[in-house]
């Protein structure tokens, strides 16, 4: 029994110290003991190697960085390349931009001029017409002098304001902004086709200088000493490219295909182009010049009745009282002045003579352009053929069979002596 006990005993103290090493035991931490150790001190070799290396990186980066931007690939035929062509006509674009800018806000201002000057002569004129009504059946005395003087007054005011407004034409410079700016955008958007093709070259930049300094002397800004002559001896069309013929050379010309198209052209295109020529000539450019002499004489006859009116008025009001003629003078003369003013102005009879002004010149443009390419007797330096068939047809508002058959009927009515009764335009 004492054995059974003591045994008891042993496996129990045994068990017991099983649990408690169990509960007590602590695992090995072999992984973290390196984290909390503690460095050792470099010696100088291992701080001489370490600057070595440090020195290495630092020589070697600005080396690499150099590479990358001496090595970089540059395209001499990108639109972006620093030749001296594609800098002087971005320089060209940005004062073309500056143009634009300066047409458009000009021609925003006439234009108001045009309404403010009208609305008040007018209203102007329409007081002192009535100022001289009420003063012709006032009695004697203080009220009618002063009737009698507040309308001459006005009346002269006038009458000095429409010399002004007649001479200068607000209408006709709001088109003439208009026009200019509508051409310089048609400079700028050829400038950028350059750029983007990146073919440029001295010759392009001489041509669009050439067209730049043109236009800015058909279409001046200022009004003293450039302004344009708003009642010439008779009608001219407006004139905005280079004196000089144009010729235009193409560079896009390579290959068998080109030489056994010559270029597009055939003896039949060519004259399809002379009979275009032909019935620009005796029909829309006749027609526009006789329009423009028309407009141009009505213009003139309006901008004198004007002051002439209101000039009579304002003398007939300063002796309103003296008789029945001097109050009938002043009211007549003023009213008639007022409605001459209004169908001058308010009907922008300038603005439709810039107008014809504006077509007249588009197309003898477009005669001189076609009879410059047909001079020009080497095919390869002309504009492909194809291509200046559709722009003709493009700026006549024509499709490509129309202006065939246009050419077959202008050669007809020629062989049988007689005018053909069609324009070329169908646009204006």
């Amino acid at each position: 029994m004492a054995s059974l006990q003591a045994s008891a005993l042993r496996l129990s103290s045994s068990c017991c110290s099983m649990k408690i090493n169990s509960a007590i035991h602590v695992p090995k931490l072999p992984k973290v003991i390196p984290y909390f150790s503690v460095p050792k001190i470099p010696t100088r070799k291992l701080q001489v190697q370490e600057l070595n290396i440090r020195d290495a990186f630092i020589k070697i980066a600005p080396v690499e960085k150099i590479d990358v931007i001496t090595t970089a690939p540059i395209d001499d035929k990108s639109p972006n390349s620093n030749t001296i062509a594609t800098t002087q006509l971005y320089a060209i674009l940005e004062a073309v931009s500056d143009r634009v800018e300066m047409h458009a806000n000009m021609g925003k201002q006439r234009e108001n001029w045009n309404t403010l000057l009208l609305n008040s002569i007018n209203m102007i004129t329409l007081t002192a017409a009535t100022m001289a009504g009420a003063a012709a059946i006032a009695g004697a005395g203080m009220p009618l002098l002063a009737l009698k003087l507040s309308s001459t007054l006005l009346y002269s005011a006038a009458t000095g304001m429409l010399l002004v407004i007649n001479k200068i034409q607000p209408s006709q410079l709001a088109e003439e902004q208009r026009n200019a700016t509508r051409l310089f955008k048609q400079i700028q958007s050829q400038i950028q086709s350059m750029l983007s093709l990146g073919t440029s070259t001295q010759e392009d930049v001489k041509d669009v200088m050439g067209k730049v300094l043109a236009l800015d002397r058909a279409y001046p800004l200022p009004l003293l000493g450039a302004m344009l002559d708003k009642f010439p001896a008779k009608y001219e069309p407006a004139v905005w490219w280079p004196s000089k013929k144009l010729q235009k050379k193409n560079k896009s010309r390579e290959g068998n295909h080109v030489q056994q198209e010559k270029n597009g052209w055939s003896e039949e295109l060519e004259g399809e182009m002379r009979e275009i020529v032909e019935v620009v000539k005796r029909k829309d450019i006749e027609d526009y010049e006789r329009l423009g002499n028309l407009m141009l004489k009505i213009n003139k006859v309006l901008a004198i009745a004007g002051p002439l009116l209101t000039g009579i008025a304002a003398v007939g009001s300063a002796f309103v009282g003296n008789g029945s003629w001097a109050a009938i003078a002043a009211v007549a003369a003023g009213a008639l002045g007022s409605a001459v003013n209004a169908f001058e102005h308010g009907g922008q009879i300038g603005m439709v003579f810039e107008m014809y002004r504006n077509c007249g010149g588009f197309f003898q443009l477009l005669q001189e352009s076609i009879e410059a390419t047909l001079e020009e007797r080497n095919l390869e330096k002309r504009e492909n053929g194809k291509l200046f068939e559709m722009n003709v047809a493009l700026k006549l508002g024509r499709s490509l069979s129309q202006l065939k058959q246009l050419a077959r009927k202008s050669a007809s009515t020629r062989m049988d002596g007689t005018t053909i009764n069609e324009f070329a335009s169908k646009l204006f």
